[in-house]
């Protein structure tokens, strides 16, 4: 049920303001009036060498500003944060989490719960652990250091973006490609802490031995019943629409599969992170892009590292255009793999500028390419832009 704003607004200042905030985001906008300045702002708690401090991360199209505030700027910084019209909140305090939408009528769905995680001021260094150290899967994978940080650098792509999945009950998250399906058992564990009700995951992989296996592992973690596995490639499977939809290093086109699996559901969270580019980096090598970037493109290695960017980039600006924002990072530390690129896209439904669609067409006429995301969205692209795609 819906409740006034301005009243959620108030006991989100009590929460953002409390000495116990472990992690507020405030991100997307209203339906109606201006945009904010910022899309997306975060606030946690850092000890410095000078004292405990709020640490306001206003991110915008290009880049991340951040800033440590004192005692003093606290009230003002959260009062101007509150005033912004951001259209989701998610909070999370010593005793609870608390999640908002704002609707088209400008009230507040809210889901509140009671499992919030103690708050640790920590300097960056050390950070508190999305899914626990102790955690059953970890016992199972025989997780070394590098693969524990490897699931709470992926969590942490999840984790502010919560917002879009508030409420649902059940939460289906499903992976494309699952392969081991280690990230896949990571994202359920840790949505069973956060959302109101089940968690439930289906996984996607070519390989009947993928399936065995993950089908065995969700028995001895105890989520067999709200688990399944299938043997199937990601544009056939027979898959209920997901809430959170994961293409972890899918090769190739599998990733563009996955995605336009994702945006005929409008699936309201997407986390992709690409494997291999061999589309675009084929395309290259065939002599498809301009020629007076020839010399660019005659090393192997660099041909391919921009058959990378060129590949990630036109899949970013796809998602754009269908109603998704978007925001590429970094996945994790190169030590740990070099394909550490993730794309994260969020639904909104938002009309793109037609800037973009003319920006879209310029490159990938320059480059003489036809994205295997542009085949698979063609229907939806024409039906919004029109042209031929």
């Amino acid at each position: 049920m819906a409740e006034p704003l301005t009243e959620v607004l108030v006991e989100l200042r009590g929460l953002l303001l409390d000495a116990g905030l472990v992690h507020a985001v405030a991100s997307g906008r209203r339906h109606r009036g201006p945009a904010p300045d910022w899309r997306r702002v975060e606030l946690r708690p850092v000890q410095l060498k000078s004292g405990r401090r709020l640490q306001e991360v206003r991110v915008d199209d290009l880049t991340a500003h951040t800033r440590n505030l004192d005692d003093a700027e606290v009230a003002t910084a959260v009062d101007d944060l509150l005033a912004a019209p951001f259209g989701n909140w998610h909070v999370v305090g010593a005793t609870g989490t608390v999640q908002v939408r704002v609707t088209k009528k400008g009230e507040a769905l809210v889901h509140r719960s009671g499992t919030g995680a103690v708050a640790q001021v920590s300097h960056d260094r050390t950070k508190k652990r999305l899914l626990a150290p102790d955690d059953p899967l970890f016992t199972e994978l025989g997780a070394d250091a590098g693969k524990r940080r490897q699931v709470d650098a992926f969590l942490r792509l999840l984790a502010p973006e919560l917002a879009a999945v508030a409420g649902r009950d059940p939460l289906h998250v499903v992976d494309l490609g699952c392969g081991h399906a280690y990230l896949s058992f990571a994202a359920q564990r840790y949505l069973s802490t956060v959302s109101p009700g089940a968690v439930t995951l289906t996984g996607v992989d070519l390989r009947e031995a993928a399936r065995a296996r993950n089908t065995a592992l969700a028995a001895r973690l105890g989520v067999a019943g709200v688990t399944r596995f299938a043997a199937a490639g990601i544009a056939e499977a027979q898959v209920p629409p997901g809430d959170v939809v994961l293409a972890l290093h899918a090769c190739d086109t599998a990733t563009d599969e996955a995605l336009a699996r994702a945006v005929g559901w409008s699936a309201p969270l997407v986390v992709a992170a690409p494997c291999c580019h061999h589309e675009t980096a084929a395309s290259l090598r065939a002599g498809g892009a301009a020629e007076r970037y020839g010399s660019l493109l005659k090393h192997g290695i660099l041909r391919e590292r921009f058959a990378d960017v060129l590949t990630d980039g036109l899949r970013a600006l796809l998602l754009r255009l269908v109603g998704y924002r978007v925001d590429v990072m970094e996945f994790v530390s190169t030590e740990h793999t070099a394909r550490n690129v993730a794309i994260r896209a969020v639904h909104t439904g938002a009309p793109a500028d037609p800037a973009l669609v003319a920006e879209y067409r310029s490159i990938t006429t320059e480059w003489g390419l036809r994205p295997r995301l542009a085949v698979l969205l063609s229907e939806e692209l024409t039906r919004r832009h029109g042209g031929e795609w």
